[in-house]
């Protein structure tokens, strides 16, 4: 092994030592056990651990716990971090996955801005389980449904792919799923704030109701110690949720009992796939397979179920 003049080893195995402890990284907040809580962050490793990627992940959850992972970033298509190893310089990691098209998110919208149930869900912060069955029959899976799919990047000298760099970013980035499922979706293309207001805005479309005013912010005057309310801000934004804004006041009164979405001729039916069972269940134990088992049975389930008519 050899070393620079100043003392530190040059040798391309010098990093398989131990990691150069940080102050302030980002510290998985799970201390034993599994990572993930919710569903979609579940599923993300699920996926992970169906590509024979288990026994390589478990090498970074030990960096991932102790906080080695010094920043992380989700873009569209492409999440990006700071690594810390046991060299004085942290390693940049980057996992690239190929997002949406414009056209196909059009379309993404469109689907669930006219289901309620996704429209309320979403709007209230919510991502439920059935989204994925939605994005899949779309024709845009959530999942990379491939490892290839995925471009995995390290300036390390380890060759293993995922090295442990790049497995503490991938439990820290479903750690971020589970904070803000949102995030997720991001990755694809489309951020939190662009996906709400156009569902807002096509929901707003379809039920042609007049948005909420904005608030009016008052002109500066002198202090004079009361604080100014705006009280028609109020009273717009009532008469806009009960889809009555701009509309005359006899008007108004003869549909104040109308529904301000129509009713469907028939209660919504929401379709569930073969796999319903598989996700209602969970993984089964390590010794018989694992999320690696259910990952592949849920393949075999979509692959022989019944074909849509």
């Amino acid at each position: 092994m050899s070393e620079d003049s100043g003392g530190v080893s040059t040798d391309r195995f010098a990093d398989y030592g131990r990691p150069r402890k940080v102050d302030g990284g980002l510290r998985a907040r799970s201390a034993r056990g599994a990572i993930g809580r919710s569903w979609w962050s579940r599923r993300f490793l699920e996926v992970l651990e169906s590509f024979a990627l288990g026994t390589r992940l478990t090498r970074g959850r030990s960096y991932a716990r102790a906080g080695q992972v010094l920043s992380l970033d989700v873009t569209p298509g492409l999440v990006s971090a700071v690594v810390q190893g046991s060299r004085p310089q942290p390693y940049q990691v980057s996992i690239a996955l190929r997002p949406f098209p414009a056209a196909l998110w059009s379309r993404i919208e469109e689907e669930l801005a006219g289901q309620a149930f996704f429209s309320a869900r979403l709007l209230a912060g919510d991502l439920p389980d059935e989204l994925e069955e939605l994005f899949v029959a779309a024709g845009a899976p959530l999942f990379p449904a491939a490892v290839d799919e995925l471009t995995q990047r390290c300036n390390c000298p380890d060759f293993a792919v995922p090295c442990k760099h790049l497995a503490a970013t991938f439990y820290l980035l479903a750690e971020a799923f589970d904070a803000d499922p949102f995030e997720l979706l991001h990755w694809r293309g489309r951020s939190r704030a662009e996906l709400l207001a156009e569902l807002r805005a096509r929901r707003v479309q379809a039920t042609g109701a007049a948005p909420p005013p904005q608030p009016v912010l008052a002109a500066s005057a002198p202090d004079t110690g009361q604080s100014t309310v705006d009280v028609a801000a109020p009273v717009g934004a009532a008469r806009a949720l009960a889809g009555l804004s701009a509309t005359p006041l006899p008007e108004a009164a003869d549909r104040f009992w109308l529904p301000p979405v129509p009713l469907p001729d028939r209660p919504p039916r929401l379709a569930t796939g073969p796999d319903l069972l598989l996700r209602q269940l969970g993984a089964p134990a390590p010794t018989i397979g694992g999320p690696g088992l259910l990952e592949r049975l849920r393949r075999a389930y979509r692959a022989f179920g019944p074909a849509e008519r």
